[in-house]
């Protein structure tokens, strides 16, 4: 859930911070407010969540002092200057420093509430966008974005912690939507060189020709270094590694010959190929595949992940819940076996799919999972998976499912999921420790 945006009020006349704060708390804003820049800076970090509304002319450090000093923490941190008649100048010098806006008193309530949403949708963005970016160069956050308590996806969270700290390349495959990218980015930022470039490229979305000038030049003058180029030190991630023409793999395997050991720029090779009868090792030239797969790592497909389904379906239903503002849509522990049993031929993605569906369709109030299900998979007999499983299995799953589900309904209230489920105090803290499942995740 977002974090909610704050406007931090520094003015050293009481009435004036307790009048903007009123009227922008009114507005739908959390307000803090100070009578000294110098307090507000006790409070105010790089990362503040929020707008800083500021007087210019103050005792002690000045507006144009304070703005300096939050310019030198944060340079996007949206500053609202007030200033008295006659201060323009200063307030024109402001907005040189890197004021976001400025306001004469008296001024207009209304307009006071329309900066301040602008600047805090401003904020937003640039948090977001910081967010996203630490999130992609920190490698503990990337291996918990692969969820799933399944063997499959312990083996692999480890195989990336581990091949993460080497050198060699990697080959990446498995069926499509089961997230390799996310784990070529996760290698990545794990390893020693997650502070260096991370360049990737599409080798299906561009001809043979343009693929061999982004990789290896020649570029246009004033273009973008080629990707080789580009890479160096750090990580040259190769999407759709089998569409790569012979020519190209020869000079790929040139590059990858003359970087010596250890290698300068490691590659990380990503193949989609779906064809029965056909695999990347057959495409790609022996000596280039043997290179590229000296590390191998193959991502489950979604139908062999056992309860991780029912576990991913809750997690996506919870998001799409609260962005379309519903209750997250109830399964049954017939739904929940078919959602085990489904062939998944798209993966996560398609999973995804199914979960934002599945909350649209009970906001409406009609619908079934197994009607998405049969859909989404072209099929008019029953959705079932080529291996099947034992019973205990599903009546495991959904007991961790639903047991899971009430805990996040009652915020970790021990008594109110007793009382929901009609289980005794120990019965409940029997299953919750053969899940894995903590009351303090909950609260």
């Amino acid at each position: 859930m977002p974090q909610a945006m704050k406007i931090a009020i520094v003015d050293d006349e009481q009435d004036m911070r307790q009048s903007i704060s009123q009227w922008l708390a009114l507005s739908g804003f959390e307000t803090a407010t100070f009578a000294r820049a110098e307090d507000a800076l006790k409070e105010i970090g790089p990362d503040f969540p929020g707008v800083v509304v500021t007087d210019i002319k103050m005792p002690g450090m000045d507006g144009l002092s304070f703005l300096k000093k939050l310019m030198s923490l944060d340079s996007t941190l949206p500053v609202i200057m007030i200033t008295g008649h006659g201060d323009v100048p200063m307030a024109v010098e402001a907005m040189r420093i890197g004021a976001y806006d400025f306001m004469e008193k008296p001024f207009n309530p209304d307009r006071m509430t329309e900066l301040a949403k602008r600047a805090s949708q401003a904020r937003r963005l640039v948090l977001d966008n910081r967010a996203l970016r630490r999130e992609l160069g920190d490698g503990s956050v990337l291996v918990k974005k692969l969820m799933g308590f399944s063997p499959v996806m312990e083996r692999l969270r480890e195989d990336i912690l581990d091949l993460g700290q080497a050198d060699g390349h990697v080959l990446i495959d498995g069926e499509t939507g089961t997230g390799k990218t996310l784990v070529a980015h996760a290698l990545h930022a794990v390893g020693p060189r997650a502070g260096r470039k991370f360049v990737q490229i599409a080798c299906a979305a561009c001809d043979p020709d343009a693929l061999s000038a982004r990789l290896f030049g020649p570029v246009e003058e004033g273009g973008a270094l080629p990707a080789v180029e580009e890479a160096r030190g750090g990580t040259l991630c190769l999407e759709d590694v089998e569409a790569l023409s012979p020519a190209l793999q020869a000079r790929l395997l040139t590059f990858i010959n003359d970087q010596g050991s250890p290698a300068e720029t490691r590659i990380i090779a990503v193949s989609n190929l779906q064809e029965q009868d056909k695999t990347v090792e057959d495409v790609l030239r022996p000596d280039l595949y043997y290179r590229l797969a000296a590390m191998k790592i193959t991502l489950p497909p979604l139908r062999n992940r056992g309860e991780d389904i029912l576990t991913l379906f809750n997690r996506f239903s919870e998001q799409f819940a609260e962005e379309y503002g519903c209750d997250v849509p109830e399964v049954s522990a017939q739904e929940a076996a078919q959602l085990m049993q489904a062939p998944w031929p798209g993966n996560i993605r398609q999973l995804i799919n199914i979960s934002e569906r599945a909350v649209l369709q009970s906001r409406r109030g009609s619908g079934t999972i197994a009607s998405l299900l049969m859909a989404d998979n072209e099929a008019t007999r029953p959705v079932m998976t080529t291996e099947g499983k034992p019973l205990k299995e599903y009546v495991e799953a959904f007991e961790r499912m639903l047991i899971d589900n009430t805990m996040r309904r009652h915020k970790g209230s021990i008594a109110g999921v007793m009382e929901e489920l009609c289980l005794p105090r120990r019965t409940l803290n029997e299953k919750m420790a053969k899940y894995g499942l903590s009351r303090a995740d909950y609260l």
